[in-house]
């Protein structure tokens, strides 16, 4: 197998060896371009790199920080950007091309405004170094991107790009999105961290739509708090996003500081994730769960509402009824550019009767209430990140771990727990109240550091 580094550097310690003179942004930047000249033609996590202007910008952030100016938490962090999201002068092809993205958007190529959230990373001073890759339009044909721990596995989608980069060093966080899984599955396969935060918390605007009931922009990084950081930088509003939400600032890192000694209440899910995971997955929370029990989180073990049985077929029904409506236009003449698994499934949304969208919307509406008992003496709810290790490549792999927290739209945290008997990556992933990031990531950041702990005695 590939050998994936172990040890690489989280933003949290680039960020502070920035401060104290360690390093350089210039030198951040080189390293990460080093690590592409080394991994990148095994992995293809990338569309573009921007080499000679994230030099430039880092150049540039070297001499404000030399001055004692410092633009922000990300100041000098070399950034991949998810190639369905607008940066400024660079095209977006969405997998696909960016003919079939301007005619699907509306929005001309090469973009002539960064997305909100690529805005705020450069406001807070991150360096965006390239765009990486997707599967088409963010959906479910597997990417040419492999995953670094074994070649021959998939990366998950449609994220894969961004946590292939992240899990060589070739960045040191990226931005994903999730409709479905992919955020969090990828970040699973990879081994590196992810964070799905709330519906509505990360402006979609400037980013390929799949479903606007089901989009989630957000943060793949190296630990917990690397994707607090990321996180606090990425929210907030935006009027120009329909389903954006003017919430109060998560104040992750602030719960950090503030909440993360205090064990939490772990809500443990078995029922459907146990039916879904497999013997592996399974295994690894159970033994994450006893580790945590004894270093004094309590254990609880909530129940799934009656909506749940449905969750998967009634998630398919709004991000296919999302996907067809945002095609619908272009698709019928020109379906021979699309990839047979994203064509099948518009040919499928083209079908459905307006019903059955309802009824699934119904649904989902019914169940963000009812998954709120789960909470009753729980912090965070617990469960596998993916249904086992990463397959092979004709997949991006099985969302169902995945897909009921996007449907919901409730907050994630995922992170690596261990290995498969074949030297895979496992990961768990934590769910939170609805915007309730803060309390999330704390409990999160507990259970990271308590693994941790036990594996460095």
């Amino acid at each position: 197998m590939p050998a994936v580094p172990e040890k690489l550097a989280t933003l949290s310690d680039i960020s502070q060896e920035l401060r104290t003179g360690q390093r350089t942004a210039v030198s951040t930047v080189e390293e990460c371009l080093s690590r592409i000249d080394d991994w990148e033609a095994k992995v293809r996590a990338w569309v573009s790199v921007d080499a000679d202007g994230a030099l430039k910008q880092a150049a540039m952030l070297d001499t404000e920080s030399q001055a004692g100016r410092w633009q922000g938490p990300l100041h000098g962090i070399p950034i991949g950007i998810k190639d369905i999201i607008d940066v400024t002068g660079w095209p977006t092809a969405a997998g696909v091309s960016t003919e079939s993205v301007a005619a699907t958007t509306g929005r001309p190529q090469p973009a002539q405004h960064d997305a909100p959230l690529v805005a705020s990373l450069r406001q807070a001073g991150a360096i965006i170094l390239g765009k990486t890759v997707t599967t088409a339009f963010a959906c479910f044909d597997p990417p040419p991107t492999a995953n670094p721990h074994d070649f021959e596995q998939t990366p998950g989608g449609s994220s894969s790009g961004s946590a292939a980069a992240v899990a060589t060093g070739m960045c040191v966080a990226a931005i994903g999105s999730q409709t479905g899984g992919s955020i969090t599955r990828p970040a699973a396969f990879c081994g590196v961290a992810g964070a799905k935060p709330s519906l509505g918390r990360v402006p979609c605007t400037g980013v390929v739509p799949i479903s606007e009931h089901l989009d989630h922009p957000g943060p793949l990084a190296r630990s917990v708090t690397d994707l607090a950081v990321m996180l606090d930088v990425l929210a907030g509003y935006d009027p120009a996003d329909p389903s954006s939400l003017d919430l109060p600032h998560p104040g992750t890192v602030p719960a950090l500081a503030h909440r993360a000694d205090r064990p939490p209440q772990l809500g443990w899910l078995g029922g459907f994730f146990d039916e879904h995971a497999d013997d592996q997955a399974r295994g690894a929370i159970t033994e994450a769960m006893a580790l945590w029990e004894q270093a004094g989180g309590v254990i609880r073990r909530p129940e799934l509402p009656a909506e749940f049985n449905d969750v998967l077929d009634h998630h398919r029904i709004v991000l296919v009824a999302g996907l067809t409506a945002n095609h619908a236009e272009f698709f019928p003449d020109h379906a021979d550019e699309y990839p047979a698994g994203l064509a099948s499934l518009i040919r499928e949304g083209l079908e459905f009767p307006l019903t059955r969208f309802i009824t699934a919307r119904r649904h989902q509406r019914a169940l963000q209430r009812e998954i709120l008992t789960c909470f009753n003496e729980c912090d965070v709810l617990v469960c596998p990140a993916a249904t086992g290790a990463a397959p092979d490549r004709s997949t991006t792999g099985d969302p169902a771990m995945n897909a009921p927290w996007s449907y919901t739209g409730l907050p994630t945290v995922s992170f690596p727990i261990g290995s498969s008997r074949e030297g895979l990556p496992l990961a768990v992933q934590l769910v939170g109240r609805p915007w309730g990031e803060a309390g999330l990531f704390a409990a999160a950041a507990w259970c990271e550091r308590t693994l941790i702990d036990s594996l460095s005695s």
